[in-house]
């Protein structure tokens, strides 16, 4: 393969099948040019389709949402700005990896949180200046996509679709407040406490007291799994 250029870019990008050649290029090119702020929906529809495997309608709705959500925030580089972002996501779908991607927060480092609402939704909250905005896809928008390219087959229309529609045909906006204890934000700090029943660890003051006994949540019965 021909060496890439320090300031050469791949070019732009179209939803459909994703030549391997041309995404490494394409991922050379990021770890590059990795400190520019915001990126362009193109491209942040590439990184999508590598991180969850596959591009669908939902990682493209997902970037608009998150792209609008910092838009609104006046973030303009979420990598620099990664200790500032705490995003909550509510649902569990294609959706919620393209939030995490544009919005650089992650669930190991405590900035992506999950609130299991079945909602195609994000709220996403600026800790500096305690700003926060929820965003949520509109029930229509699947129907704007079908008249917008009613020839098209439905997942293939709605990709193009999402990408082109404005925002606000696309999205609910509104200004929300959001209380964030310390113990949910990232880099806390805070004492380990051992569970009376089990013994294992618990972190992050997620211990319940029941009768004067010191309980994980599992052992205080709220259980998700059953022991065989």
């Amino acid at each position: 393969m021909t060496p890439l250029s320090p300031l050469a870019r791949p070019a732009p990008f179209s939803p459909g099948i994703i030549k391997s050649e041309s995404l490494l290029s394409f991922l050379r090119a990021e770890l590059i040019y990795h400190r520019i702020p915001m990126k362009s929906l193109p491209e942040y529809l590439e990184l999508a389709a590598v991180a969850h495997g596959h591009l669908c309608a939902g990682q493209v709705l997902g970037v608009r949402l998150a792209m609008l959500g910092l838009q609104e925030l006046g973030i303009n580089d979420p990598i620099a700005d990664r200790k500032r972002i705490v995003t909550f996501v509510e649902i569990d779908r294609c959706v919620t990896d393209a939030v995490a991607l544009v919005a650089n927060c992650r669930l190991g480092k405590r900035a992506l949180k999950f609130r299991d609402w079945g909602k195609v939704a994000a709220t996403f909250c600026d800790l500096q200046t305690g700003r926060a905005v929820r965003i949520a896809a509109k029930e229509s928008s699947k129907q704007a996509a079908r008249e917008l390219f009613p020839e098209l087959p439905r997942e293939e229309g709605q990709q193009k679709a999402y990408a082109q529609l404005s925002d606000d045909v696309l999205f609910c906006k509104e200004w929300v407040k959001v209380e964030i204890h310390p113990e949910d934000l990232p880099g806390f700090k805070g004492p380990r406490i051992v569970c009376a029943e089990c013994g294992e660890g618990i972190n992050f003051k997620r211990e319940v007291v029941q009768n004067g006994r010191t309980l994980c949540r599992s052992c205080a019965g709220e259980k998700y799994y059953r022991s065989v």
